[in-house]
C-alpha cells in the first residue's frame, strides 16, 4: 500500500536519496555547461560540434504531495530567444508534466513508481508561428522510489523433514515480493525465524530454513510450526515487515526396535489336537513406536521346529502357525522361544536400552475324540479276473485316542462286487471280476469306532488283472475273386482282434485243406488268403467257404475258427470289381447265440398259447350259462332319458347273466323269462310290439344274449334291498308282484302297467 504522507515523514534514507537524485542533475548541468565552451583550436581538422539542447535525464521522486505543482528541472537551447518557447509531448505529457515558454519543467500530479517507473517524452523549440527551431530531442523522466510498500507472503508454506537428519539439512525455501525497487533498500528483505529457532535456522537473505541439530525424533515431537518474518530496507527497523508461519512434518524412519508387549516375555497358548494344518495358532502382538511402513519385524524359532513356524501378519504382528499335524497320545506340550529382529534399522535404535525381543512359548496340547487313522491314504489292490479270491489285502485303521476303541468296517456301494470283514477289514471279492467289462474298482471303505463312535472313510483301488479268457475274432472287410485271376494272386489279408490285454501274436491257418486256396502267414499278426489256381466264373453255380482258424498265443492259448464266404466276381484290369454273386454266409455261431435263440423261441410259444386260451375261455364264459357272476353293460343317455315313447335316442345294451345257485339273486323267483299275460284289448304301439317280441326271444331261446332296453340303470349288488332292476331276474308267469299301483301315477305309466299287469283270473284290480 502506498504511504500518504512519505513527504511529510521523510526518513533518513529518503532524505540520502533526494540528495542522490540532487547531486546527479547538478553533475549533469555541469556537464552541458562544458559543453558550450568554444573549442580549442589546436587542430585545423577536428573540432567539436556544438550542441544545441542542454539537458538530460530528469528524477522526480515518487509519492510526493503536490499541493501546488512544484519544479522539475529546465530544458534549455543555445536556440532559445525571445521570439521561441518550448512544446513537449509524451507519457504524462501536459497534464502531469508541463512546461512554460522558459523550459521550465512542473509536475502537477503525485506519482506512484510502482505503478510506472518512467515517463518517455519529447521536446521541441518552435517560433511564433509554430515552426520548429530546434530538432526535437528526446528525454526520460525517471521516478524515484521510497520505501512506500511492505513485504508480502503470497502463499502458505508446507514442509517435511526425516527424523535424525543431519545438521544443516534444508527443510524449505521461504520467499516474500515487496513492491518496491528491488536494486534499493527499500525493497531487499531480510528474513528471521521469531519461533522455532531451537530447532532450525534461516538464511536472511535467500529464506532458506534448515535443521539446526540432528536430534529431531517423531516419536518425541512429529510436527513444528514456525514463524518467519520478512522486513525490508535490510532488515533495519524502519522497514516495512510481514510474517508467515511454515508447518513442518518429521517423517518416521525405522529407528525403535520392535518388542513382544507379554511383560515377562512368556506366552500359554492351548491348541486342540485335532486343529487342521496351516491355522493360525494365535498371534503374539508387537509394539513398535515406529509406523507400519517402518515397521520391518523378522521372527525366528529356537530351537527350529517342524510343527510350528511365525508368519508376519497385515499389521505386521506375529502370528504362531501350526505347520504339522498335534497328536495328544504322543506328545501333549511344547516349549520354545521365539525371537524378533528389526530389518533395515537405524542403529543406534531409540529403545536399544531395553527392548524384550525374545518370548517363552509354551503349548499345551488337548485331548479330543478323534476320528479313525487309517494305516495308508488310499489302498491299492490287484485281482485276477475270473476267480473267485477270499484275500484280496486287508484295510487296517485304528483309534488314534487313549480309549483304543474297536473298529468296525464297512463298504457303502452295496453292489460293489468287493466285500470287507467287518471286524479284521479283510477285502475278498463277492463276485468273480471281468476285465473286459470293468478294468479298475474303486470304492470307500468306512471305519467306525465302536459302539457308536465317529468315522472315517478312505478310497480303494482294485485293479483287475487280465487273463486269456476271450477268443480271437476274425477282423476282415469284403473277400472276393477276380474271373482273370490268376494261380498265387493275393485275394485278400485277414486280420484278428482280441479283448484280452495281452501283446498280440496271432496265427491263422485253415481248419480243413482246400484245393482253391492258401492261408499263408506274414508273421505280423496278418495272414494272405492266396489262390492256388484261376478260372472262376460267374455262371459257376458253387459257393466258395473257407474255415480260418484262430491262435492268440497266449497262455492258455484261445483260439477260434470262422467260416469266411469268399464272392466270384468280374474285374477290371485294375481288379476292381463290375459284378459280383453274392456268396452263401455260413458264419459259424456259438453255443451261447444259440441257447439264447431257443430261449427266445420257447418263450414267444407260451405266450401264444396263453393268449389262445385266455380268448377260448372268454368265448365259453359268453355262450355258456355258468356259475358266474352277473355282466351288464350299460349306456346312458342324457339324464333321465327321452321317455317311454323315445325309440331312437337310446342304446342297448349287452346283459351276460348266469345263477350261481341262487347266490346273486336278492330272492327266490319264477323261471327266467315267465310269459307276461297281457289283455288282448291294449292298443300297444310300436315300442310296445319290438318289447314283446325281444322278450318272447328272450324267453324261449336260452343261448342267446339275454337283451335289455334301459334307459338309467344302476347295479346295487346282490345286498341291495331293492334288488336288480334287470328283466333277467324276473319272470312272465308266476309272478306275485302287483303292478296295477302303476295306473295311480299317472297316462305315462299306464303303458307300462298294461305290458306288466295281471289278467282277471289272477287279480281283480285290472282295469282291462
Amino acid at each position: 500500500m502506498m504511504r500518504q504522507s512519505a513527504w511529510r515523514q521523510m526518513t533518513a534514507p529518503e532524505l540520502w536519496m533526494g540528495l542522490f537524485a540532487l547531486a546527479l542533475t547538478l553533475s549533469l548541468t555541469m556537464a552541458e555547461h562544458m559543453d558550450q565552451r568554444p573549442a580549442l583550436q589546436t587542430s585545423p581538422v577536428l573540432h567539436r560540434h556544438k550542441r544545441e539542447w542542454l539537458w538530460n535525464n530528469l528524477y522526480v521522486e515518487e509519492e510526493r504531495p503536490t499541493y501546488f505543482q512544484y519544479y522539475l528541472g529546465k530544458l534549455k537551447s543555445t536556440k532559445s530567444g525571445d521570439r521561441t518557447h518550448y512544446v513537449i509531448e509524451g507519457e504524462g505529457a501536459n497534464t502531469i508534466f508541463k512546461v512554460d515558454e522558459k523550459g521550465d519543467i512542473f509536475v502537477t500530479e503525485r506519482l506512484d513508481r510502482e505503478v510506472k517507473s518512467k515517463y518517455h517524452l519529447s521536446a521541441k523549440l518552435v517560433d511564433t508561428s509554430n515552426k520548429l527551431v530546434e530538432k526535437v530531442e528526446d528525454f526520460v523522466i525517471l521516478v524515484t522510489d521510497i520505501n512506500d510498500n511492505d513485504p508480502v507472503f503470497t502463499k502458505s508454506f508446507n514442509a517435511s523433514i526425516k527424523e535424525r537428519s543431519k545438521r544443516g539439512t534444508k527443510v524449505i525455501e521461504v520467499t516474500a515480493t515487496d513492491a518496491d525497487d528491488p536494486t534499493t533498500a527499500n525493497g531487499e528483505l531480510d528474513y528471521k525465524l521469531l519461533e522455532g529457532g531451537d530447532f532450525f535456522n534461516i538464511d536472511s537473505t535467500t529464506g532458506i530454513i534448515t535443521t539446526k541439530y540432528e536430534n529431531l525424533d517423531r516419536e518425541t515431537q512429529s510436527s513444528y510450526v514456525v514463524v518467519v518474518q520478512a522486513q525490508d530496507l535490510r532488515g533495519l527497523k524502519q522497514g516495512g515487515t510481514a510474517t508467515t508461519s511454515v508447518s513442518i512434518a518429521v517423517s518416521d524412519i525405522n529407528d525403535n526396535i520392535a518388542t513382544f508387549t507379554k511383560s515377562k516375555g512368556s506366552y500359554v497358548f492351548r491348541v486342540k489336537e485335532d486343529m487342521k494344518r496351516g491355522q493360525r495358532i494365535d498371534t503374539m502382538v508387537l509394539e513398535d513406536r515406529d509406523e507400519i511402513q517402518n515397521k520391518d519385524p523378522i521372527f525366528t524359532i529356537a530351537p527350529s521346529s517342524d510343527i510350528f513356524e511365525m508368519e508376519r501378519s497385515q499389521i505386521k504382528d506375529g502370528n504362531l502357525m501350526l505347520k504339522k499335524g498335534l497328536d495328544y497320545e504322543t506328545k501333549s506340550s511344547y516349549t520354545f522361544f521365539v525371537h524378533v529382529r528389526e530389518n533395515h534399522l537405524q542403529s543406534p535404535a531409540d529403545n536399544k536400552d531395553n527392548p524384550l525381543i525374545k518370548a517363552q512359548v509354551t503349548i499345551q496340547v488337548l485331548d479330543v475324540d478323534e476320528q479313525p487313522e487309517f494305516s495308508k491314504s488310499i489302498y491299492n489292490f490287484n485281482v485276477i479276473e475270473e476267480m473267485m479270491v477270499n484275500n484280496i489285502g486287508v484295510i487296517s485303521a485304528r483309534d488314534p485316542d487313549q480309549a483304543k476303541k474297536a473298529i468296525r468296517y464297512s463298504i457303502e456301494d452295496k453292489d460293489s462286487p468287493i466285500g470287507i470283514n467287518p471286524i479284521t477289514g479283510q477285502l475278498f471279492t463277492v463276485r468273480k471280476l471281468d476285465r473286459e467289462l470293468v478294468a479298475n474298482h474303486m470304492f470307500q471303505v468306512k471305519a467306525k469306532e465302536e459302539p457308536n463312535g465317529l468315522e472315517s472313510f478312505v478310497n480303494v483301488n482294485i485293479l483287475v488283472i487280465d487273463i486269456n479268457d476271450n477268443k480271437p475274432e476274425l477282423s476282415i472287410e469284403e473277400i472276393f475273386v477276380c474271373e482273370n485271376d490268376m494261380a498265387g494272386t493275393v485275394i485278400g489279408t485277414i486280420s484278428a482282434t482280441d479283448k484280452d490285454d495281452h501283446l498280440p501274436a496271432f496265427s491263422f491257418t485253415l481248419v480243413k485243406p482246400n484245393g482253391n486256396f492258401s492261408v499263408i502267414d506274414n508273421n505280423d499278426n496278418t495272414s494272405n488268403i492266396v489262390l492256388k489256381h484261376g478260372g472262376f466264373s460267374l455262371e459257376d453255380s458253387r459257393d466258395y467257404v473257407i474255415e480260418i482258424g484262430i491262435s492268440d498265443g497266449g497262455r492258455p492259448p484261445m483260439n477260434s475258427i470262422t467260416s469266411l464266404p469268399i464272392k466270384v466276381c468280374r474285374c477290371d484290369n485294375k481288379r476292381i470289381h463290375t459284378q459280383c454273386k453274392a456268396a452263401q454266409l455260413k458264419m459259424g455261431v456259438s453255443v451261447h447265440a444259440l441257447i439264447v435263440i431257443l430261449v427266445c423261441i420257447l418263450t414267444i410259444l407260451v405266450v401264444v398259447i396263453l393268449i389262445a386260451m385266455r380268448k377260448r375261455h372268454q368265448k365259453d364264459a359268453l355262450v355258456t350259462l355258468g356259475k358266474s357272476e352277473i355282466h351288464e353293460q350299460l349306456v346312458t343317455y342324457d339324464e333321465e332319458g327321452g321317455g317311454e315313447m323315445d325309440t331312437n335316442g337310446y342304446d342297448v345294451s349287452i346283459l351276460t347273466s348266469a345263477r350261481n345257485d341262487g347266490s346273486m339273486s336278492m330272492r327266490q323267483g319264477p323261471s327266467l323269462y315267465a310269459m307276461v299275460k297281457k289283455p288282448p284289448t291294449a292298443c300297444k304301439g310300436d315300442m310296445a310290439v319290438m318289447i314283446e317280441v325281444k322278450k318272447d326271444e328272450a324267453d324261449h331261446d336260452r343261448d342267446e344274449i339275454p337283451y335289455d332296453t334301459l334307459h338309467i340303470y344302476g347295479y346295487e349288488g346282490p345286498e341291495s334291498l331293492a334288488g336288480s332292476l334287470s328283466s333277467l331276474d324276473s319272470s312272465s308267469t308266476g309272478s306275485n308282484l302287483d303292478y296295477d299301483f302303476l295306473n295311480d301315477w299317472g297316462p305315462r305309466f299306464r303303458t307300462l302297467a298294461e305290458l306288466y299287469g295281471v289278467d282277471g283270473s289272477e287279480g281283480s284290480g285290472s282295469p282291462y
